[in-house]
This record gives structure tokens, sequence and C-alpha cells, in this order.
């Protein structure tokens, strides 16, 4: 989950790696590091925080060369502080920076120890370092250095190494984590996404897993995990250098809250015609796989997660398909009972989320028939590895706390609901009545987006508290875990989502007046149970806001604040409600003063387990 920066050229490169780092700061930003090589010379300098301190540092102390590696760090193996930041140096010598866990460290660090080895750290990247010292003492080079270390390596890993022993080159490796190199003239760079690199470059190699290369100016030679040089496809990327930046809203989160209605309209364009969904959105074979299909399984973890539990009741309910959900984390490592026929569905923003990958790859022994990849992210370890790929066409979220993409997401799978749903009983009429609601759905959010200003108002009486309850009935459901999520990942407050028919089970213990509980009421079968349930909530004292269907009827009372929502049909609705919650979420993380982009303990891509 850590950001890795290198560069290799004519001209000095702490500037480029330092921007490089602040493009990656959603990946981690508890320390940073650079090193650089100069007359033979390794160069380093690392700070505790975010890389505006590692910026004020290096204003002091200018790093000059044309070859470096940078780092900012989302802490696993010791605490976030000077000592455990990268680039870590064996005998200033060779500089190494690490993406990943290390699951041998331990056993590696004891030989190294033995060996004369004197560790100045407590994280696991440290003995790759110095086996890689090692093994240059050994007589090979850089290269041969690294490849025989990662033959030593369990676990996770991007690499990136320099030494003093050949200062005209960069190594690095992959295995687990990804590794993006970009292509310029007579320069050549690498790092964890291309969003780093687009101030330089929008020419791209993506490296494959347990792929190692070596990079010069000139040059870059790859070779596969077999030791066999080989020739990846170079890419070229749409994306523009101000892609990742904040035009003007206060915080990237803002900014791609209210993006998402052109994110939606992207995610649509193309994949529907006349009033039905193209099975060539799924990509190529899609057809055939699509009219073999019996049952789906969807896997992924945290926001992805509740998308995939918003699809369910939709892949049950409109398609008659049978569908579970699983998380990641917990499905690789069980044994499933495979059904016949059965699509294993991935969702994943970035497409390299560690444990989702994992689970992939264990479908593929388990037997599933068919896999499909729902990504951001093109070239990324998912999309590879999967038959299918729906990509969500979002573009890059930078905040940690995800917006566009949840919603995008929703979009593409309710496209797979309906294109399954044609082949099990799906009449004509309800598919082109999906695909309109969809086709309005950016116009849709736009129009509840203009309640931002009253949700900054009612954000106010959230300033103090310190737990929230979310309600929701039906799909509605995982909206509202959704909702519990963002105010908890950026605001800090407890929250917590239940079914509302939950309430009477043992989370009504916990409503009084100091607990705000949060509802989503779209107008549907279920309102008036879930108004039975608020009833419950009122008679214990509790303070209510509900977001409500405006043409629910709700006794206005000083106990109940209510924020009218215009008429959605119900199969959408869980996305536009969806869009109130993070806006609430957002104003009052801001009203309590919080780092709503970078929040505390968290980092975008889960790249490690």
């Amino acid at each position: 989950m850590c950001g890795i920066v290198g560069a290799v050229a004519q001209r000095d490169v702490a500037p480029i790696l330092v921007e490089g780092l602040k493009r990656l700061e959603y990946r981690g930003y508890d320390s940073a590091g650079l090193a650089t090589v100069k007359d033979g010379t390794v160069q380093r300098v690392r700070v505790a925080g975010k890389v505006r301190v590692l910026e004020e540092a290096l204003q002091g102390e200018p790093h000059a060369g044309g070859l470096g590696i940078a780092h900012t760090r989302w802490a696993t193996h010791g605490v976030p502080s000077i000592r455990n930041a990268h680039p870590h140096v064996c005998r200033e010598t060779v500089a190494l920076v690490h993406n990943g866990i290390i699951e041998n460290h331990e056993r590696l660090r004891a030989e190294l120890t033995a060996a004369g080895h004197t560790f100045t750290s407590d994280t696991d990247t440290e003995v790759v370092v110095n086996r890689i010292y090692d093994y240059l003492q050994d007589g090979d080079d850089l290269l041969a250095a690294v490849r025989r270390t990662t033959a030593d390596l369990e676990g996770a890993y991007a690499l990136g190494v320099l030494s003093t022993t050949c200062t005209d080159r960069l190594v690095v490796a992959r295995r687990g984590s990804p590794l993006v190199i970009g292509l310029g003239i007579g320069e050549n760079f690498v790092a964890s996404d291309v969003f780093a690199l687009l101030p330089v470059t929008q020419r791209f190699i993506f490296l494959e897993e347990g792929d190692v290369a070596e990079i010069t100016r000139e040059q870059v030679r790859i070779f596969d995990l077999e030791g066999r040089p080989v020739t990846r496809a170079e890419s070229l990327s749409e994306l523009s250098a101000d892609a990742a930046e904040k035009s003007g809203y206060r915080h990237f989160m803002l900014k791609e809250i209210f993006t998402q209605p052109r994110a939606v309209a992207e995610t649509l364009e193309s994949r529907i015609e006349h009033g039905r969904v193209l099975d060539e959105t799924f990509g190529y074979g899609a057809t055939a796989v699509l009219d073999r299909v019996k049952s789906v399984t969807i896997v992924a973890c945290g926001t992805s997660y509740h998308a995939g539990l918003v699809a369910r009741y939709w892949m049950e309910g409109l398609a008659g398909v049978p569908c579970t959900v699983e998380v990641a984390s917990e499905f690789r490592y069980r044994r499933p009972v495979v059904a016949p026929d059965a699509l294993f569905v991935t969702i994943s923003q970035s497409g390299e989320t560690a444990d989702t990958l994992a689970a992939l790859r264990e479908a593929k022994h388990w037997g599933y028939a068919h896999s499909l990849a729902v990504c951001n992210v093109p070239e990324s370890s998912l999309t590879r590895e999967s038959e299918l790929v729906l990509m969500t066409r979002a573009g890059p979220e930078i905040g940690v706390a995800s917006t566009k993409a949840f919603t995008t997401q929703l979009v593409a799978l309710m496209l797979l609901v309906i294109a399954l749903g044609r082949r099990h009983g799906m009449s004509e009429d309800t598919e082109r009545a999906l695909v309109h609601q969809l086709e309005t759905l950016p116009g849709r959010l736009n129009g509840v987006l203009e309640l931002n200003d009253r949700i900054a108002d009612l954000s106010q009486a959230f300033a103090h508290k310190h737990h929230a309850l979310f309600l929701g009935r039906g799909s509605m459901y995982p909206v509202a875990m959704e909702g519990a999520l963002k105010l908890k990942e950026i605001s800090y407050i407890h929250a917590e989502a239940y079914p509302a028919g939950e309430l009477k089970h043992g989370p009504l213990a916990l409503v009084d007046e100091d607990m705000p509980v949060i509802a989503v009421a779209p107008n549907n079968q279920l309102l008036e149970k879930l108004k039975s349930n608020l009833e419950e909530v009122r008679a214990r004292g509790g303070q209510l806001y509900l977001f409500a269907d405006s043409r629910v009827e709700v006794g206005r009372q000083p106990d109940i604040h209510v924020l009218d929502v215009s008429p959605v049909d119900d199969a959408i609705a869980p996305i536009v409600y969806t869009i109130p919650l993070q806006l609430l979420a957002y104003h009052v993380a801001v009203i309590r003063g919080a780092d709503v982009d970078q929040p505390r303990n968290l980092a975008k891509s889960v790249t490690v387990e």
C-alpha cells in the first residue's frame, strides 16, 4: 500500500521523485524518503510525516543526481518513524524501496544477523536490502543480486533498487504488488501507479507477476519469473497530468463526489443500444459465457463489497439469478461449494487489492466456470487475470474514501444484472425500463448534488458526536453500510449500520438523545415497515436524520430532521441515495477538522493482506 517512484535520467531526478510521491500519497502518508546517487555516493533523506515534510527537508538539503528512488509509506512492520522510513540502505552501497509484506522476514533476519548484519529498523524491508548487498559481495551484478534475492522471499513485494556499484541503472521487481515502468526519451521511470509519472510521460509498460526489470536511460530489459527475457506491451495512457488535480475544489473527495454524474455517463457510454445492454460490454467471448451462467458469486473488500451486496438484491430480484456475496479476506481461506456454471465476479477500484486477487486465483483452482472483473484501472493485475472485464471508467480517484468508484461499480453491476436477466426470463419491456433509468441517472445525480448546502447545514449537528447508527431496508441496507463506512473513515465517528428490522434485536439499547440515527427511505414496498422502525427510535428519545423520497409523508417534528430527495425508481435508488450520505460524511469531517483526503491509518490501494 506504499508508493514507489524511481528515475534514471541525465537531469537531476529529485524534483520528479517528489512530484511523483505527492501523486501517490493516497497509497500511504506515514513517512516519506528519497535517495539519489551522485559521484558514487548514496544521498538519503527520510522524514516522519507527509511528503510536504520531505519537500521542506530537501529545500535545506538539495539532492542532486540522475539516479534515484523515493517512497511514501503506509506502516505495516514498525511504527511510523524516521528509522522505519524508506529508502533503506545497506552499508552505504545499496538503497531500496519496498511495497508489500515479506512473510519470511524473521527467518531471513536471523540468518543475516548471524552473518554479521546489524539492523537499524523494525521493518521487514531491511532484510531485502541486506540480502542484496550480500549477493553483490559474492560478485553478482545488481540485476543478478536482485533476482537471487527475490527467490529467497515469501510474500508480496514491489521493489526499486539502486547501488553505487552501477550508477547508471535501476533494478525493479514485482510479485503481488503493482509496478509500472514509464518510458521517456533518454530517461526512464518506475512507479506504483501511472498517476505518479503523468507529468513526465504517457508511455507505460505494466510489469507482470514475477517480473524483474533492469532500467537504464536508454533501455529496459525485463525477465519473467523463470529468468527468461520477455517483452511486455507498451501502453499509451489517455489520462492527462492534471487528471489528479483538485480543479478548484477544497478536497479531492468533494471533487470526486461532484464528478459522479460524468463518471456514470462514461461508464454507460457505448454499452447501450436501442434500449439493450450490449454483450460486448463485458469483453471478447462474453455472449457464450453469459449464456451458460446459472449463478453468480461476488467477492470484494470494503466499499466494493457493499456494491456487491446491492447487486445481490438486483441479481436475484430483477434477473432471477442466484447470487452470493463474500468478503474476499474470508473467502480466500475457506473451501466453498462451487455450483455448476457459476460466474465468479471480483470488484476492485484499483485491481490490485491483495485479498481479492488471491480469491480470484483460488477460485480458478476450485472450479469456477468463468470469471469477470469489475475494475477502474486498465492493465491492473485483476483485469489481466480475469476472463471477462467490465471497466467502470471512473477516472482517477485520489481521495482515500471511495465515492465515484462506488457509484460507477453499481452502474456496471446493473449492466451485468440486465445482461444476465434477459437470459433468465427478464422481459424486453423490463430491460428497456431499466436501461432508461440508467440513461437518466447522470441527470438525477446532478439533481441530488443540489442538496449539498442543506446537507452542510445538517452536518453541524454531528460536530461533537461520538457514535452514529445508520438504518436501511432491502437494497438500502448496503447503502446504509456504505454511509456508515464513509462517516467512520473520514470523520472518526464510530458508526454502524443495521437492517432497520434488526433494531429490536439489540441495537435499540444504544439509542438515546445523544445517538443520531440516519435512515434512507425511498418510496418502496418496505417504506411502511421502515416507518415503524423509526417510531421505535423516537420512542427512545433518539434524534432521526431521514433522507426520504419527497413524496413520503413524515411528521415534521423537532426530533425528526428530513431531507427530501426527488422521486426515483426503486431499481436505481441505491445509487442516488448514496450521494447524500457521501456529502454528509464529507461535511462532518470538515467541521471536525479531519484530514478528509488522507484519513489516519488508511490508504487507497490495499495491496497487502
